[in-house]
């Protein structure tokens, strides 16, 4: 039975990240996406020009309408700073697994949040995380951090947001000679490490977080659910292409 994984956040008119991105990405992992809308937002390759928050009485109720669907995880992406509180009680009570990549900002630019909705982050959202995902910046600003870019600083990040009551963190991102690498703890310290791929690309944050979250919902622990996730990204990255300004993935 294809197992059903739920993605909340934000649309993006390109589908080169948000909910189009992810409904596209885990079908290709082996779920079925259903969604609940926190944000429309308008962006391109010069970054985020607008974002409309849903109201929370609708961002409830679309989680409501999902209630009797057996949903095998939650995955959580970009969300305008008003919907934090909403989205977090959507998943109080679950009991399955819930990724969390928390997009702090536009890859061309512009924020989601600002700095006062980073503490409304922390107390309301990561706690509820099986898995936080951020890239360096995210984690730097999440921790508190003057700054997140090489193995022992990651580290530091990633331990911080497990104190915040996540049960796990992957702070993506390192670099390392000609390697790439990222960095996760759950308790104890892991190194996930490859050789870099050059290209860059729109989404890949989403991507990898939609892919964790399709392994979790087929029954994969933590540290394989990373292992497939960071292989569907990288084949993602080797094979992207050109749309318009803009390098996505195919």
């Amino acid at each position: 039975m294809t197992p059903i994984v739920c993605t909340v956040g934000t649309t993006d008119p390109w589908n080169a990240a948000g909910l189009g991105l992810d409904v596209r990405a885990l079908a290709e992992c082996g779920a079925r996406a259903v969604t609940v809308v926190a944000g429309v937002s308008a962006q391109d390759a010069q970054g985020l020009s607008a974002l409309h928050a849903i109201p929370d009485a609708v961002i409830a109720a679309q989680f409501a309408s999902l209630r009797s669907l057996p949903i095998a995880a939650y995955r959580i992406g970009a969300l305008p700073e008003s919907a934090i509180a909403t989205v977090a009680a959507g998943v109080q009570d679950v009991r399955v697994p819930v990724v969390y990549d928390p997009v702090l900002r536009a890859s061309a630019g512009g924020g989601f949040v600002d700095e006062a909705a980073l503490t409304a982050i922390v107390r309301e959202l990561i706690g509820r995380a099986t898995i936080v995902t951020p890239n360096l910046d995210e984690a730097r600003r999440l921790a508190r951090l003057e700054r997140c870019d090489d193995l022992e600083t990651m580290r530091e990040a990633a331990q911080k947001l497990v104190g915040f009551g996540a049960g796990a963190a992957l702070v993506t991102g390192g670099r390392r000679g000609q390697n790439a690498f990222d960095v996760y703890f759950d308790g104890a310290f892991e190194v996930f490490e490859h050789a870099a791929v050059s290209t860059t690309m729109r989404g890949t944050g989403c991507l990898l977080s939609d892919a964790v979250a399709a392994a979790l919902a087929r029954g994969e622990n933590a540290r394989a659910a990373i292992v497939t996730a960071r292989a569907y990204v990288r084949r993602k990255l080797e094979s992207a292409r050109d749309l318009g300004s803009m390098r996505v993935a195919d």
